[in-house]
């Protein structure tokens, strides 16, 4: 049974014990020979899906990644388990993908790992096809659709790539597809209707929360404080925002690095290594950074600026926490954010069509960015999933509520009609709180009606209202050169008191941090003697992938650490009942692990 010969794989190559939620249907799905579309979360091992099945049926897959990254950590994996890989990439030198294309032709490849673009060139498909593939897995498969939120024009020629090797099986996968893009993703790459595999995109490990900007360096040194010892991830929306927060997080004590696409190639790789290889690591990047980084540890995400859609959000905090221990989400986000986001989308060289369909998602980010109830609740809904208060987000443990604010938005909306809608928020607050600046008296709005009919709320309870607001289209940009807001026709309609506006309720001063969010949380769980034991195999595998110039991980993930400081395995034999410890790795690391732990006690 195929199956069966899966399972014994999945123990003795790669030291699991049991599928993952969701994997055995795709892999039974592959291994009777079906086409199959899956999407499924990040951390939920879609990659062990097509690797899986090219050590049961012995057949060659190959594999389409749109990242050298990606192929380079995983052909690493793959040898860590005495599993046969190559890549063929720009990032080889002409020696290493000479070696590759001869181990190609001799037929010593199960998985080769290879770029759409090099994929698409006549010599490799004539060589590929006179391999006789087994199956072509396609990783990143939303990026076939125009609907999907990284779309790239390259992965359009992978049907007629499919055509040219035969129409061998094809295995796509996807941690972000609604209906609409796998409609489309079925439309571009299969001849016949394949298997669809639509996991739950929960991630219940990972903690949700954001917080509008408020001395947003203060806000993330705080997120920073409950994740000392941690690897983690500090997303920014522009290349010089990320070198400047690597240097700040540098020169405060904190081990960090900035990665983005406009740096020197060798600078950019050196970076992504010590991140990869290293613990307690903190890279602020730009989105470049993170697609297909297989690191398990990262157990935080902070997005410094509001993502550009949820399809985004969900990709970028899904990078943390795939071991599948506790992981932390902070997303700061302002209205300048907001008007960022919106002017890139209006800028950019696309079809009205598409247009409009980035400004939805870019509207369901800011809905969840706002939103008044359980942020996973939010979450799953937008992919069409249904789900009940999660208990561990933001806003289940700290409490938001939405009230009728008309009366609140009418006070800001005649404030921006009376100046002239053309100010910004601080000139606005100082209008409402009655504070006659050498501003405010200049332009004459000391003796304009509104001045000062808010005198009884704080400046920061108005910049709230004036956000949410702006974020539920009552106001724009006035100016993209100059700033500041107008009304739109919904913020005329509230004004003029033909429709009603809920917002969330106001405090007068900035919410502060629960006493359980000020803790540092241990994502291992353990005390005493067995975290004592983790830190010191934490420490000898830090020398081991030191000595082999590998990731950590790609020696024992996280998770394999604790269950050997819980089980405190003596033997060969009790070594082999630890996840994650394949027949390899128990050949390679046993004795040293088994001595670590034998000198602990």
């Amino acid at each position: 049974m195929p199956l069966q010969r899966a399972r014994e794989a999945l123990r003795t190559v790669f030291g699991y014990h049991d599928f993952r939620p969701g994997q055995e249907e795709v892999i039974g799905a592959v291994l009777g020979g079906e086409d199959v579309l899956a999407v499924m979360p990040t951390g939920s091992g879609k990659s062990m899906c097509y690797q899986l099945p090219a050590v049961v049926d012995g057949g060659l897959t190959v594999v389409v990644s749109p990242l050298i990254a990606l192929m380079r950590d995983q052909v690493q994996q793959m040898a860590h388990v005495g599993v046969k890989a190559a890549t063929l990439n720009s990032g080889n030198g002409d020696e290493a993908n000479r070696e590759t294309l001869a181990r190609l032709r001799a037929g010593e490849l199960s998985l080769l790992f290879v770029s759409p673009e090099r994929l698409s060139s006549d010599g490799l498909l004539a060589l590929l096809a006179a391999s006789k593939v087994q199956r072509l897995a396609i990783d990143e498969a939303h990026c076939v659709s125009q609907w999907g939120h990284d779309f790239r024009p390259e992965y359009r020629q992978l049907a007629q790539v499919r055509t040219a090797l035969g129409e061998t099986q094809v295995v796509a996968l996807t941690a972000t597809a609604d209906a609409a893009t796998r409609e489309d993703i079925v439309r571009q790459l299969f001849q016949r209707p394949p298997h669809v595999v639509v996991h739950s995109f929960d991630r219940p490990n990972i903690r949700l929360a954001f917080e509008a900007k408020d001395k947003p360096r203060n806000q993330i040194a705080d997120f920073l404080r409950r994740h000392e010892r941690a690897s983690g991830i500090i997303y920014a929306s522009s290349r010089d925002k990320t070198e400047k927060l690597a240097d700040w997080l540098s020169a405060s004590g904190r081990k960090a690095v900035a990665y983005h696409a406009g740096m020197d190639a060798s600078v950019r790789a050196r970076n992504q290594d010590i991140f990869l290889q290293e613990d307690n690591v903190v890279v602020a990047a730009t989105i470049a950074f993170g697609m297909g980084i297989n690191k398990p540890d990262v157990r935080f995400v902070v997005h410094a600026d509001l993502p550009s859609g949820v399809e985004a959000y969900y990709q970028e905090i899904g990078r943390a926490g795939r071991d599948g221990l506790p992981a932390d989400t902070m997303t700061l986000y302002g209205i300048e954010d907001m008007a960022f986001r919106r002017r890139q989308i209006d800028e950019k060289g696309v079809s009205e069509a598409q247009r409009r369909l980035e400004h939805r998602r870019l509207s369901a980010m800011i809905d969840l960015a706002e939103a008044a109830t359980c942020r996973r609740q939010a979450l799953l809904a937008y992919f069409g999933e249904a789900s009940g208060p999660c208990g561990s987000c933001d806003l289940c443990q700290g409490g938001a509520s939405l009230v009728d604010a008309t009366r609140d938005a009418q006070m800001v909306l005649s404030a921006v009609a009376r100046t002239g809608q053309r100010y910004g928020a601080g000139h606005l607050v100082d209008v409402l709180r009655g504070a006659a600046t050498d501003t405010v008296k200049r332009q004459g709005h000391d003796a304009i009606k509104t001045f000062g009919v808010g005198a009884a709320r704080s400046a920061h309870a108005w910049r709230t209202i004036i956000r949410q607001l702006f974020a539920a289209g009552a106001l724009a940009e006035a100016s993209e050169e100059h700033g500041g807001f107008r009304l739109t026709d919904k913020g005329e309609s509230i004004l003029f008191g033909r429709e009603t506006i809920a917002l969330r309720m106001v405090r007068d001063e900035p919410a502060k941090t629960s006493r359980r969010a000020d803790r540092e949380r241990r994502a291992d769980g353990l005390e005493g003697e067995a975290a004592s034991l983790f830190e010191a195999l934490r420490t000898l595998r830090r020398d081991i992938a030191r000595d082999e110039g590998v990731p950590a991980y790609m020696v024992f993930p996280d998770r394999t650490l604790i269950e050997m400081a819980e089980l405190r395995p003596a033997t060969r034999e009790a070594m082999r009942e630890v996840q994650g410890v394949g027949e390899r790795k128990l050949s390679l690391y046993g004795d040293a692990f088994l001595e670590a732990i034998e000198a602990h006690s």
